[in-house]
């Protein structure tokens, strides 16, 4: 080969090896890759060039390309860790950190991922390894395929963290099939010692060992990101590498506010903390609960190192406050629901919640920080739940039977929308005492104080009030969670609103589709604090204003019974008089009969099952859950119980199938063995956990969850 040509393959190997890691730029941004994978690239290209001009360091040239590489990312990566421009020992364990920590911190944390040395340098140390390889297999092997392997790794790393779609993945597939498809080009072009005399020193004529290999790379590339965009039907993200993984909580011991809201009302004047803010704020939340076992009240934060910024709502009001945070000894801090970005701290981040907390302790009695955040603006007068919101309809622990009744007195029969979300914040207000007597306030928010308030005391709280409401929501069908917090102030000091542990408060939310996760008051003192509501709160109350009178709800009339769909028409035509003609037909029927019929009579029959009520509608909940998993490949025999088809379930489809039928078979067992009669709630409860399980048979694969849909042996009498 020529120099000429060795440099143009050569700069198509390299510049493909760029383009793969600027498949990063999802997780860091454009600018902040663009300098440290152009300064590997080009130390490569003139590694490439040394060698080629003083052949004996040749043998050397991995050695070299990695040194200098490594060496031009202290310069511009980690220059505040250099010398009078020379290397240290500390310049030495942040590349080391990098290299082996970066990954893992880079998904911890949330993206756009903040550019630190610590995260970033994983990025650029890759494409440098890549450099190495990709260069010695084609100087050496001379073979340019093999040569663009390691820029290939490299690229699918990328796309396993965050997945290119639509426009933007042809792109970069064209991006990086260009200069590939040069150095296939260039490394494949007709040899010179082979020309014929006086002929052209090299052919530029693309054979189709040249041209294939490109096709295919651009066409994988394309491909592979369709595929990922689309992987599942139901238009959910595609699965990551971060979706594994989650920042570790800190070390210091975490307490739950919960418990401390009745101890805070006992010393009502303590400041809490201090803010100055440019729009109002209705609640400033510390940490959000979804989980209930009976006793507890737990929280399910996934947490993440906060990265530059965080998504808001895309015509939201904007807003931004400066907090001075003193009394608070845990690693909770005050929060916005609708955060989008911190500054002067960075502390580990709950994005489905709104929540933060301290990486670790405080070296001072004060924490001061800037937050931002993006409110939407929406109506929700006629808003339906959105029952699918992660942690809105989890667990209930064992409900006192007599709860039930209150829960259906409270929502007056109404389905689940948020209307009945107001009329269950009106029945808890109306109808319930706020406790202000802070020698005698009511404390703990298991069933046994839940009860006792809702039933005897009728007094208590927020703590009681959010709690008792979160409870009955999930039972009425509503998706609900538990915030504790405090309320906004209108007390004023030095241009700053002051927060004190009077204004405790833990409030229920709930999930409005299109809405997100709404606050809501039962203690009816949103209005009473003399703070001017904020945009969320506002929405509320008009729609507590168009909320009709208790005596004009009417629970929905339920629609005429809707007999089942039509059979297909299976009679053959009379005046067939050709026997292969009755055979075809009827092997048509047979199979549209199949494919058809067969869904479709498991659609009626869980209809039927559904519409049962009491014992039997637990039973129908159980026989639904048991075929489903049969027609996927579970095996169930006469003797197994409930707790045996869990596990075997769990073998199938791991904890997403084996829970909910864990919590099924509680259900069984109380409304078989117990005696007390089985309510409502016991059935939509079973029937929720039959929900769970379709949503973990949906993540099977698609030819599974069709032979499954397909299997006819479910629709017979089981006989074991």
């Amino acid at each position: 080969m020529s120099a000429r040509f060795d440099r143009i393959a050569v700069a198509g190997l390299l510049g493909a090896t760029g383009v793969a890691g600027s498949l990063f730029a999802p997780v860091f941004g454009w600018e902040s890759l663009l300098v440290p994978v152009l300064v590997v690239v080009l130390i490569g290209y003139g590694c490439v060039e040394l060698t080629a001009k003083f052949p004996k360091l040749a043998p050397y040239r991995p050695l070299l390309v990695a040194l200098l590489g490594i060496l031009g990312l202290i310069e511009t990566v980690l220059s505040s860790t250099t010398l009078a421009f020379l290397p240290t020992a500390e310049s030495v364990r942040a590349v080391a950190r990098g290299f082996t920590e970066g990954w893992q911190l880079t998904l911890q944390s949330t993206w756009p991922a903040r550019p630190v040395p610590e995260q970033l340098l994983f990025v650029p140390l890759s494409v440098l390894l890549a450099v190495v390889l990709g260069l010695e297999l084609f100087l050496r092997l001379k073979k340019p395929l093999v040569a663009l392997v390691p820029s290939l790794l490299v690229a699918g790393l990328a796309q396993a963290y965050q997945a290119l779609t639509g426009v933007t993945a042809v792109a970069a597939a064209l991006g990086y099939a260009l200069p590939a498809g040069l150095l296939l080009w260039t490394g494949r072009r007709t040899s010179p010692v082979s020309r014929a005399p006086g002929g052209p020193r090299f052919s530029w004529r693309m054979t189709g060992s040249a041209v294939w290999p490109a096709l295919s790379t651009v066409v994988a590339l394309v491909a592979g990101a369709v595929a990922l965009a689309a992987l599942d039907p139901a238009g959910r993200a595609p699965l990551t590498l971060k979706d594994a993984q989650a920042a570790p909580p800190p070390r210091s011991r975490l307490g739950n506010p919960l418990d401390e809201i009745a101890q805070r009302l006992t010393r009502p004047d303590d400041e809490v903390f201090r803010y100055r803010s440019d729009t109002p704020v209705d609640q400033w939340r510390l940490i959000v609960l979804n989980g209930f076992d009976g006793a507890n009240w737990l929280a399910d934060s996934r947490l993440r190192r906060l990265g530059a910024g965080l998504d808001g709502a895309p015509d939201g009001v904007a807003g931004a406050a400066e907090l001075r945070v003193r009394g608070l000894a845990g690693p909770w801090l005050p929060s916005h629901a609708d955060l989008t970005g911190v500054d002067g701290l960075t502390p580990l981040v709950d994005q489905s919640a709104g929540t933060l907390m301290m990486d670790s302790p405080s070296s001072g009695p004060e924490r001061s920080y800037r937050l931002s955040w993006s409110s939407p603006e929406v109506d929700l007068g006629a808003g339906e739940v959105d029952a699918r919101a992660p942690g809105g309809l989890g667990g209930l622990g064992t409900v006192p039977p007599e709860v039930e009744q209150v829960a259906r007195d409270a929502v007056r029969g109404l389905r689940p929308t948020f209307q009945s979300a107001l009329q269950l914040e009106r029945f808890l207000s109306k109808n319930y005492q706020v406790a202000v007597d802070k020698e005698d306030l009511p404390t703990g928010h298991g069933w046994p104080q839940l009860r006792h308030f809702l039933l005897e005391s009728k007094r208590g709280t927020s703590e009681q009030f959010a709690a008792a409401y979160v409870v009955l929501a999930r039972m009425s069908g509503i998706p609900a969670r538990l915030v504790v917090g405090f309320r906004g102030s209108a007390e004023t000091d030095g241009g700053m609103k002051v927060v004190r542990n009077r204004d405790v408060l833990a409030w229920p939310e709930v999930a409005v589709a299109g809405a997100g996760w709404v606050a809501l008051d039962p203690t009816a003192t949103a209005g009473k604090s003399g703070q001017e509501q904020g945009g969320p709160g506002k929405a509320v109350a008009r729609a507590r204003a168009q909320l009709p009178a208790e005596q004009e709800l009417r629970p929905p009339q339920l629609p005429p019974g809707t007999p089942p769909d039509a059979p297909e028409d299976q009679s053959a035509d009379a005046g067939a008089d050709w026997w292969w003609m009755a055979l075809g037909a009827a092997i048509v029927l047979f199979g549209l009969a199949w494919l058809f019929g067969v869904p479709a009579a498991k659609v009626v029959r869980t209809r039927r099952r559904r519409r049962r009520s009491g014992a039997e509608g637990v039973l129908g909940a159980w026989d639904e859950i048991r075929d489903r998993l049969r027609a996927h490949g579970v095996p169930f025999r006469i003797g197994m119980t409930p707790r045996d088809l869990a596990e075997s379930a769990g073998s199938l489809a791991g904890e997403e199938i084996r829970e909910p039928v864990a919590r099924l078979a509680k259900v069984l067992d109380v409304t078989l063995w117990s005696g007390v009669p089985v309510g409502d709630g016991a059935v939509r409860r079973a029937w929720q956990e039959v929900g769970e399980v379709r949503k973990g048979l949906a993540t099977r694969p698609f030819a599974a969850r069709v032979l499954a849909a397909l299997e006819p042996r479910t629709l017979l009498p089981f006989k074991g």
